[in-house]
């Protein structure tokens, strides 16, 4: 997940606004290409909720949902360019901390189970 943030952060800051948002072509190179990134965010969405609901960590299940509706939001905003740079800023951060932390309560476990 850090990696396809950084991606989309990227591709956010490397590419230009569509010329135009409805262009049906576009719209449909969107679509092929955020296919896989939204299946995968949905099975670690899954993933992540079943790792916070059974286990005592710092990251809230409603801290997973709030992440999920932000990536689907960082990936979209990465194609169509269509946020202010400092909305933008502010999910890819809050995605990253969330994700930060879910690294670090799993490493505590890992470490705890050893």
């Amino acid at each position: 997940m850090l990696t396809l943030i950084e991606d989309c952060k990227n591709r956010y800051e490397n590419n230009e606004k569509p010329e135009n948002r409805r262009d049906m072509d576009f719209f449909e190179y969107v679509k092929k290409e955020t296919e896989k990134p939204f299946e995968q965010i949905e099975q670690w969405g899954k993933e992540s909720m079943e790792f916070v609901k059974n286990r005592e960590v710092s990251v809230h299940p409603q801290q997973i949902d709030s992440t999920l509706e932000n990536l689907r939001l960082v990936i979209l905003h990465s194609y169509y360019i269509d946020a202010r740079l400092r909305r933008y800023m502010n999910l890819h951060t809050s995605i990253k901390y969330v994700l930060e932390q879910l690294l670090k309560d799993m490493n505590k476990l890992k470490s705890e189970a050893e």
